[in-house]
């Protein structure tokens, strides 16, 4: 479903990524982790195709993300990429249910299903509210809504709990992977969180060269 072949991104002459390859397998629920700086959200923004490739490709169903243009690397993302951010990027104007209806009047499919996924995370009935009624957690269940409202085939999470106590980290984090696994999606998580990284399937440390498990010996 994705592989990583030999991708390499700087920024201002600095090499953050050099050469990095790796398959990821579907269904899977992986975690990535590395020291600050290394490059993860960078990573992130590649697989999605919203940063341009120095060297290398991105595989996504096949295609090489590269070789697609502007539109058609949209309708890519819109129809087959979930997005979760650490800053929510929940729109204050719209009411929650709109908020999780976005992606499914994007890809021109019911919008009765906003109302069932905010029921999934727990907010069954809040709908007609908005954002600001909120607190941080349940605008991050929001957020997961709308990322899985489509059942994307791919969900990529930049640090999904990092601006949420432990108890609601661990809350939001077992809905993610909940409903990852009912869906049948694969999905990438960025984290500093050991605690949120053993959530997942599997644990890979970043290098700026690679991707790699992680070593029995940091366990």
């Amino acid at each position: 479903m994705l592989e990583l072949r030999a991708i390499s991104k700087s920024y201002g002459g600095r090499r953050v990524l050099e050469g990095v390859s790796h398959h990821f397998k579907a269904g899977e629920f992986v975690a990535i982790m590395g020291e600050s700086g290394v490059g993860k959200s960078t990573l992130l923004n590649l697989i999605a195709g919203l940063d341009v490739l120095d060297e290398g490709d991105v595989i996504v169903d096949g295609r090489p993300i590269s070789k697609l243009d502007d539109d058609a690397a949209t309708r890519l993302r819109r129809a087959r990429m979930g997005f979760i951010f650490q800053a929510f990027h929940v729109l204050p104007h719209l009411t929650l249910e709109q908020n999780v209806a976005l992606p499914l009047l994007l890809n021109r499919m019911p919008a009765d299903r906003a109302g069932q996924m905010l029921a999934a995370v727990g907010l069954a009935g809040r709908g007609a509210d908005f954002p600001r009624q909120l607190s941080g957690g349940e605008m991050q269940r929001v957020a997961i809504a709308r990322a899985l409202a489509h059942r994307p085939a791919l969900v990529l999470a930049d640090e999904p709990t990092g601006n949420l106590d432990p108890e609601t980290a661990a809350s939001v984090l077992a809905l993610l992977r909940a409903e990852i696994k009912a869906n049948g999606a694969s999905a990438i998580m960025v984290t500093h969180s050991r605690a949120a990284a053993e959530q997942a399937d599997e644990i890979l440390i970043l290098s700026r060269t690679g991707l790699a498990a992680l070593s029995p010996k940091h366990i």
